[in-house]
């Protein structure tokens, strides 16, 4: 996250992936995390954040860390977090803060191919819900630790990590009520968040390390519309469920402006050389000043793109109608924004109100706890943090350490993660983290979730010489 336009500039080397160096011990204990995450359900739904917490705190115990450095704390039974410090013998540094979601999305096995709640190795993948977003970085931080414990390293500055509840939804969000109710656990220097940004794969090929350097705004909109009902036999035109479908076709049709910040541009110019000569002269028109409107459009149909240049909003869900056989009196959907740096969800509201047109449709801002309100508000995303070199200089170390040649480019994260809260609260937090994840495998929220079962080791690794190189500053 930054006000930058600097970028760490390699060339691509051969892309040859790091030799693993950890050993057939450490791999399995690994491994054996990983599993009891995926494992430990944790959907708002029917799971428990409070359980996964419960037993990484146990096995923290287990390899010596002290009880009174570790809580399991939360604003209820199911949604607790678990806060490791790992105290360093003396030092006056402010810690160093890594924070990652327990929670994970629902997720339907008839929907899946396997079972998403079972931890399945095949075929050079592990699947699973969270193999992406995110057990497997939650996994590595805790294995991280474990290692660094039984090797009797100590860091020259405490490094705490939190694994929080409800990043995915509920309104009880870990990192919030953290920092609103006990600030004294998780105060520090800066924070890293896997939750974002990280290492990119071609058919297992690093290809860059992504640095989360500012991200979107998440706000959700109910968009309804009422009328008296009656009998299905006398349908009228003054139908609820055709006046919001309306609504949500002209949505679909009319994109939000495009548009570059500091750190879009700035990726777009690294991304630009690394791709094919018809996108690369794409990308150079979108550059441009002013933008090339038709290259934006062009650009757009690829849906990572156009999550970069514009402010996306989408119908997620729908609710209407209360008998097959009588006219609907309600209809109402839900339309999920990701909003651009320097807008805010009222701004996009009155946006949304402009282009549905529509006297009858209803646009109301819906809070985290399912509240709704007529107006939305005001924020925009807090500015990037300047870099900082006790952040950078390890990042850049070990990324060219276990993969020559590959960039660093920072990024917009297109959705939404708990760095909203840690920026806010005046911590500077940076997003990346070592898992590999192939462009166009990216299945977090979707179907058979999985990463290479390389890409995690080689995840773990990296996250064993980050926390290492984080304790030595």
């Amino acid at each position: 996250m930054k006000v930058f336009a600097l970028v760490l500039v390699m060339a691509i080397g051969c892309g040859a992936t790091q030799a693993q160096t950890l050993d057939s011990a450490q791999r399995k204990l690994a491994r054996d995390v990983f599993q009891q995450l995926i494992e430990t359900d944790t959907t708002h739904s029917t799971g428990s954040t409070a359980t996964a917490a419960e037993e990484m705190r146990d096995r923290m115990l287990l390899a010596g860390f002290p009880a009174g450095d570790m809580e399991v704390v939360g604003p209820s039974a199911k949604r607790m977090n678990l806060v490791v410090r790992y105290r360093a013998e003396k030092s006056n540094a402010k810690p160093v803060l890594v924070i990652g979601h327990l929670d994970v999305v629902e997720a339907k096995r008839s929907d899946w191919t396997v079972d998403p709640f079972v931890f399945l190795e095949r075929d050079g993948f592990f699947y699973g819900r969270g193999t992406q977003d995110m057990k497997n970085s939650d996994a590595s931080f805790v294995t991280s630790f474990l290692i660094l414990k039984k090797e009797g390293w100590k860091p020259k500055r405490d490094i705490i990590l939190a694994l929080t509840a409800d990043e995915e939804s509920g309104g009880e969000n870990g990192v919030d009520w953290l920092l609103q109710n006990r600030r004294d656990l998780v105060d520090a220097a800066f924070a890293i968040n896997p939750d974002a940004g990280g290492l990119v794969t071609e058919n297992a090929k690093p290809v860059e390390m992504d640095l989360e350097a500012t991200e979107k705004v998440y706000a959700d909109f109910q968009v309804s519309a009422t009328n008296p009902g009656g009998h299905s036999s006398r349908p009228g035109p003054d139908n609820a469920i055709y006046a919001v479908a309306d609504a949500l076709g002209r949505l679909e049709r009319t994109p939000f402006p495009a548009e570059l910040n500091t750190v879009t541009r700035a990726y777009l110019e690294e991304r630009a050389k690394l791709e094919t000569p018809e996108r690369r002269r794409l990308i150079e028109q979108v550059l441009a000043k002013p933008m090339n409107q038709a290259a934006a459009a062009q650009l757009s149909a690829d849906a990572g793109y156009n999550a970069t240049l514009r402010t996306t909003c989408v119908a997620t869900m729908m609710q209407a109608g209360h008998a097959v056989n009588a006219l609907p009196g309600s209809a109402a959907a839900n339309v999920n924004c990701r909003i651009l740096p320097g807008h805010s969800p009222e701004e996009v509201r009155q946006r949304l109100v402009t282009i549905f047109h529509d006297s009858r449709v209803k646009v109301e801002f819906k809070n985290n706890d399912g509240s709704l309100q007529a107006t939305a508000p005001e924020r925009t995303a807090i500015a990037p943090p300047p870099l900082r070199e006790d952040v950078m200089k390890p990042l850049k170390a070990i990324t060219q350490s276990m993969w020559p040649g590959v960039r660093v480019i920072p990024e917009m994260e297109t959705g939404a993660s708990d760095s909203i809260y840690t920026m806010a609260a005046g911590i500077p937090s940076y997003g990346f983290s070592g898992m590999g994840i192939d462009e166009g495998d990216e299945r977090a929220h979707g179907r058979d979730e999985r990463i290479r079962v390389e890409a995690y080791y080689a995840g773990v690794e990296f996250t064993v010489r980050l926390v290492r190189a984080l304790g030595e500053e």
